[in-house]
This record gives structure tokens, C-alpha cells and sequence, in this order.
């Protein structure tokens, strides 16, 4: 019996593999991928600032860049607070893409894509403040919109599954590229460096963490993607 369940298990983790491989794949061949790859930037900085809010600091402002990359820059009291704020973005994004699936699973893809935009017009209006984050958000803001005011079913199904399956595939490829850095360089990991900093535990130990947390998402995500399929 407990053969059988491993072996479902490896079974089970094999067909997530080879999901986000093939995802991963054609994600970067569709022309412009690059521009949608920022939606994951703009969730895992996002809950970086929604996780400031709630703890009563001051987010002073967000950037995006165009290599994907971001950065929120925010104030507060308490050196505990940077633990859950810190957390907050791989975590964050993660669950977004597991949400995203969701909705699909729920045929609720206009909803989703509304609140999408919605997010990105929020960043835009009170946080994003380097130019090319500011465009970006206005430039994408305005796509999603276009598309659910368009009405068309087939356009609203392609372009949500686009900005999913990105989301998905870009949640899991920056939480195993910070753990490689914790690896590599501990000091200049990221959100993993600045936890080791307020805890102590090694940056290694919130690394695989983010990894792991990523995969069981990405895991749930392909199996609510399975309930429906393209359909």
C-alpha cells in the first residue's frame, strides 16, 4: 500500500514537472511573452505593499523593470513586521496563480481578468513610480480592459489562460531561481537574504521554502486546469 502511494505520488509530481516544462516552453514563444512575464512582478510586490498596509507601515513606492524584476521600497516599526512582509511576495504570487486556475475551473474568466486590471490600475495610481513600471501597468491595464469590453468568449478564454499560465510557470521559476542564489550567493538572495537577516535561519532554509510552497500551488493549479482543459 505504501508502495502504491509513493508511486502515485512520483507519478503525480512527474506530470507537474512536465506541465510547467512545456508551459515554461511555450510561454516564451509566444511574441510579446516578455510584456505578460510582469503581471507576476506586479502580484509578488503588490503583496509586499498589501502586507506593509496591514501591518500599519507606509509603502513609499514600487518599481517594475523590464527584466521582470521588482522593488518595493516601504517604512515600518517593528523589525518582526519584515518577516511576514518579506513572505508575502513569493507566497503572495503563488496563491495568485492558484486563484487564477480557479476561476478558470469556475468559468469565471471575466471576473478574473477584471481583477487583473484592477490591480494593476491600483499599483499604478498609488505605488508604481519609475517610468517604464508606470507604463507597463497603464499599457497592460488598458489590453485587459480592452479585451473584456471586446465580449468575445474565445479572446477573453485565450488571453486569461495566457496571463494564468504565465503567472503559473513565472511563480515557480523566481521562487527555484531565489532558492539557487540562497545556494550560491546567501547574501544577495533576495527576500531570502532579508529573512535570514530577521531570523537567523539561513537564507537556503526560506529559499527551499518559497520552492516548495510554489510547487504544491502549481500542483493544486494543474490539477483545477485538469477539471476543464481547454474546454
Amino acid at each position: 500500500m505504501a508502495e502504491a502511494k509513493e508511486g502515485i505520488a512520483i507519478k503525480i509530481w512527474l506530470k507537474v514537472a512536465l506541465f510547467l516544462g512545456i508551459a515554461a516552453f511555450l510561454t516564451r514563444l509566444i511574441p510579446f511573452s516578455d510584456f505578460f512575464r510582469n503581471v507576476d512582478t506586479l502580484i509578488h510586490e503588490m503583496f509586499h505593499a498589501l502586507a506593509t498596509l496591514l501591518l500599519s507601515g507606509d509603502v513609499q513606492y514600487i518599481h517594475l523593470y523590464s527584466d521582470q524584476s521588482g522593488l518595493t521600497y516601504s517604512a515600518y516599526a517593528g523589525q518582526w513586521k519584515s518577516i511576514p512582509i518579506s513572505l508575502a511576495g513569493y507566497v503572495g504570487s503563488a496563491l495568485f496563480a492558484l486563484l487564477l486556475f480557479y476561476l478558470h475551473s469556475r468559468r469565471r474568466e471575466r471576473a478574473g481578468l477584471i481583477a487583473i486590471a484592477a490591480i494593476a490600475v491600483l499599483g499604478l495610481v498609488l505605488f508604481v513610480r519609475n517610468g517604464f513600471g508606470a507604463a507597463w501597468c497603464a499599457g497592460f491595464a488598458a489590453l485587459t480592459i480592452l479585451v473584456v469590453v471586446l465580449s468575445r468568449p474565445g479572446l477573453i478564454k485565450g488571453y486569461y489562460l495566457l496571463v494564468a499560465f504565465i503567472c503559473l510557470v513565472e511563480s515557480v521559476i523566481s521562487a527555484l531561481i531565489i532558492l539557487a542564489m540562497s545556494l550560491q550567493n546567501p547574501a544577495a538572495a533576495g527576500d531570502a537574504t532579508l529573512l535570514d537577516r530577521a531570523t537567523h535561519i539561513p537564507a537556503l532554509f526560506w529559499g527551499l521554502l518559497f520552492a516548495v510552497f510554489s510547487l504544491l500551488c502549481a500542483r493544486g493549479s494543474i490539477k483545477l486546469f485538469d477539471k476543464r482543459g481547454f474546454d
